[in-house]
């Protein structure tokens, strides 16, 4: 008499248990992409220089340009692209994220951090260890992408970038920032 009503107690459990696990794993974004293709900043390619690299300045660009830039290593998901600051005429400040290509994951942010960038697991959990500026949602899993660094941000203290999985708080790849 009392094992129906178990019964549809434990399917309704079971029911809403799968759809917190489907909404909080999204699982299908292992197989989905979301691809960008933002236009980027027409830059010349750089490279650092000695005069550069201690710091002595040439006057103002006409156009943007290039100040920090770097490479992306793998943490929790396979990621490769470029990720660089440019700095554009009006003295403002953006990142663009060049032929990133990572995995598709839930609540994916893009990150400016003051922790350095570690290989290997022992890297996967730094960046909200301390200070970070959110940028924004990261728009897509693969592709060519900008975002706006808010005025007054200190790049000199944020050298390194994360695509940072704020659901899990892990980073899925991340670049040390060098100047450039």
């Amino acid at each position: 008499m009392f094992r129906k009503p178990v019964i549809w107690v434990v399917v309704a459990v079971l029911a809403v248990g799968a759809v917190f696990g489907l909404y909080w794993f999204q699982p299908w974004k292992l197989v989905t992409d979301q691809e960008v293709d933002e236009a980027l900043s027409s830059v010349p390619a750089v490279a650092p220089t000695e005069s550069q690299s201690t710091g002595s300045q040439s006057a103002a660009p006409d156009g943007p340009t290039v100040v920090r830039q770097g490479t992306f290593i793998t943490h929790e998901h396979q990621t490769t692209g470029t990720a660089r600051i440019i700095r554009n005429a009006d003295g403002s400040h953006r990142l663009e994220l060049v032929a990133l290509d990572t995995s598709n994951g839930p609540d994916l942010r893009v990150w400016l951090s003051d922790q350095p960038v570690k290989e290997g697991t022992a890297g996967w959990r730094v960046f909200d260890d301390g200070q970070w500026v959110e940028l924004g949602r990261l728009k897509g899993n693969k592709g060519d992408q900008a975002y706006a660094i808010p005025a007054g941000t200190d790049l000199d203290r944020l050298g390194s970038v994360s695509i940072w999985c704020k659901r899990f708080a892990v980073s899925f790849g991340a670049s040390t920032l060098v100047r450039v």
